[in-house]
């Protein structure tokens, strides 16, 4: 499996984290009631060369299965944890958290239920545009700073409070944010999948490619929208049609199906691969809850797309011409 380059700091100095391009999300399966599932999954992962897991303080259920099986394995280094924080509460849905103290306690949180002294890459899980956006990189730094995370990032953030951030910590000498974490998938939602979510619009995808800031994408398949279960004519998931079904999606689909044929590959294989092929460090979040739907993935990820294909699949381009 390849890796990526994040940049991170340690006790001071710069280091590199190498996380592999297919991070192991927080899947239904991924809770401390179902640890048999969980060890055959991680263990499945890391004989491929997978090495990061996905989480988040919000969901509850995966930091705890991730702490329960360091803790029974003591293997707490075969992994890259990206977890994130500051998401509202779910008794609170609109009293927003991104502030210093939230961080903080997030944080903690984090490190306590997974039984860990840190992790690796920590991202806000989202944004409150009326916090001085210098509050916030002032506290990341200090995490950093204080070895609890090595690696600060943003999700679902609009790219102005991007650039202002980046902006911040150059001018007052504090550790730039070394990844983004929005949405990129090949099928374009017409609107957030949940609230507050962001996903990488053309002029998003631009400022990565101008800064070569690293691109973590979740939902980078579009939760199933290529894998054949749903139809022009039929969808029993109200979430994915009101996010997806329009005609230009179905036309990328049609492509995906294209390709596939010529590849010997599928049409999800070639969306995800349409992610992984973009021209700066990016990594995609994958949540199988079977063996076979990993490995469907870890195959599509070596799924290499010429610059031509890449622009065809998303309708930049009428042909591979």
């Amino acid at each position: 499996m390849k890796k990526i380059r994040i940049t991170g700091w340690k006790d001071g100095k710069e280091i590199a984290i190498e996380p592999s391009n297919l991070f192991l999300g927080s899947a239904d399966f991924l809770r401390p009631d179902n640890m048999e599932q969980v060890e055959q999954m991680f263990d499945a992962y890391l004989a491929a060369g997978g090495n990061a897991l996905d989480t988040a303080e919000h969901y509850r259920y995966s930091e705890p299965a991730i702490g329960a099986w360091i803790e029974k394995t003591g293997r707490r280094d075969d992994f890259v944890i990206f977890t994130k924080g500051c998401h509202p509460k779910r008794e609170a849905r609109d009293v927003k958290r991104v502030n210093a103290a939230c961080i903080r306690e997030d944080i903690e949180h984090s490190l306590e239920t997974m039984h860990t002294d840190h992790v690796e890459m920590f991202a806000l899980h989202r944004d409150d545009p009326t916090i001085p956006v210098g509050e916030i990189m002032e506290e990341l730094n200090a995490q950093i700073e204080a070895g609890h995370i090595y690696a600060a990032g943003v999700s679902n953030w609009e790219l102005p409070r991007i650039i202002e951030a980046q902006a911040y910590a150059q001018e007052h000498g504090l550790h730039p944010l070394s990844f983004n974490s929005p949405n990129l998938s090949l099928a374009k939602p017409m609107g957030p999948r949940w609230p507050g979510c962001v996903s990488a619009n053309d002029e998003m995808v631009a400022y990565h490619k101008e800064t070569g800031l690293p691109l973590v994408s979740w939902s980078s398949q579009a939760g199933g929208f290529f894998s054949g279960r749903f139809t022009r004519d039929h969808c029993d998931d109200e979430e994915i049609r009101s996010c997806f079904y329009n005609d230009e999606n179905w036309t990328r689909y049609d492509r995906c199906i294209e390709l596939a044929e010529a590849k010997g590959a599928t049409p999800i294989q070639m969306a995800l691969a349409w992610v992984l092929n973009q021209p700066f460090h990016i990594a995609a979040v994958i949540g199988p809850e079977r063996i076979e739907e990993l490995e469907n993935s870890i195959e599509g990820s070596a799924i290499e797309l010429t610059p031509a294909e890449v622009a065809y699949l998303d309708l930049e381009a009428d042909s591979l011409d």
